[in-house]
């Protein structure tokens, strides 16, 4: 194989770890979406999480569950269908419009375990508990991500320069090696690498938030509160924290000016 088609492979393989950072983040949840949009020169909150289509693709089975479990004279039967209905419904649209069913298929997955875990267990509140498991892994996740020398928003930043080695003009990179130092050149500059791990730290604190307020109403058997506090705690959220990450990287990706050498006197 050919140095060019490596680097092809590699902005392929850079491309691909992006859209699973995407689902890491937005597990359930146009435009730059996730955390592609920590490499856009403008930041849409709209467009960060799928837009209004993917608002509701990823609010309507977790609200449906409630509402259906609370109005049924918390009957979980009805509940269960009703979620998986929607998570289905989602996919269905997708595929008669011819259109992308990523997204709607992770939110499926995620329905379909809970669905599943609620239904064999006959306790409501095990609908979230894949939810809460997932935002421990993704807690221990980031948090060593930061702690080893490697922040997810870096990764992600130099994921994002990757993928654009094929772009813009045309030029391929004359080696893997040069296409790999240049996406992750960050590492070797300490003010760039504090940048990122300051900007990964909200991700932390977002999954800390989520299972401080979230584990103690599942022990509660709280599921309205529980249904309640998923739904408010997710996409509103993660928008916020998308958006202060945003703020903390932009323009981190443009060439640093290089210090000149002072003249002998």
């Amino acid at each position: 194989m050919t140095q060019p088609d490596e680097a092809r492979d590699l902005a392929d393989e850079a491309e691909h770890l992006i859209d699973a950072v995407d689902d890491v983040v937005q597990p359930e949840e146009g435009g730059l979406r996730g955390l592609r949009a920590l490499g856009g020169e403008t930041f849409s909150a709209s467009e960060a999480v799928g837009g209004v289509r993917g608002v509701v693709e990823s609010v309507a089975p977790g609200l449906l569950f409630v509402v259906v479990y609370l109005l049924a004279g918390q009957e979980l039967k009805p509940a269960l269908i009703a979620a998986s209905a929607a998570a289905v419904l989602a996919v269905v649209a997708r595929l008669a419009q011819r259109q992308p069913v990523t997204q709607a298929f992770s939110g499926v997955l995620g329905v379909a375990i809970g669905v599943i875990w609620a239904w064999r267990s006959g306790d409501a509140t095990n609908y979230f508990a894949w939810g809460l498991w997932t935002n421990v892994a993704y807690l221990v996740a980031t948090l060593v991500s930061i702690l080893v020398g490697w922040p997810l928003v870096g990764v992600v930043v130099g994921a994002f320069r990757m993928s654009g080695v094929r772009g813009g003009d045309g030029d391929e990179p004359d080696s893997v090696r040069d296409a790999l130092a240049d996406a992750f050149t960050w590492r070797s500059d300490p003010e760039l690498r504090r940048r990122y791990a300051l900007a990964t730290w909200p991700w932390v604190a977002m999954f800390a938030v989520r299972l401080a307020v979230q584990v103690p109403l599942y022990f509660a058997h709280e599921v309205g509160w529980l249904g309640t506090a998923k739904l408010a705690m997710g996409i509103p959220l993660t928008a916020l924290v998308l958006w202060i990450s945003w703020q903390l990287v932009r323009g981190s990706g443009e060439p640093r000016a290089r210090t000149r050498p002072r003249p002998v006197p």
